[in-house]
């Protein structure tokens, strides 16, 4: 049996830095810091990563900040 060919995921990946920056700049820009963003690593794992951005966590007054702007937010 031969071994499944191994597909770069570097697009992917790429991809979803692009997505975790456009947000870090996006919340910056609101005065929202979530310190644990990142990639997820375990969704990095694997002959087909299928990668995931990962918000982590943060303090109760940055929740309530974030919710606040996203009430403001045109449906």
């Amino acid at each position: 049996m031969e071994m499944a060919e191994r597909r770069p995921a570097t697009g992917e990946i790429r991809e979803a830095q692009e997505a975790r920056d456009e947000l870090l700049a996006a919340l910056k820009g609101v005065g929202i810091t979530l310190p644990s963003l990142s990639l997820d690593p375990v969704s990095l794992a694997g002959d087909s990563p299928r990668p995931l951005v990962e918000l982590g966590r943060c303090a109760p007054d940055v929740a309530r900040r974030l919710a606040e702007v996203l009430r403001e937010c045109p449906q």
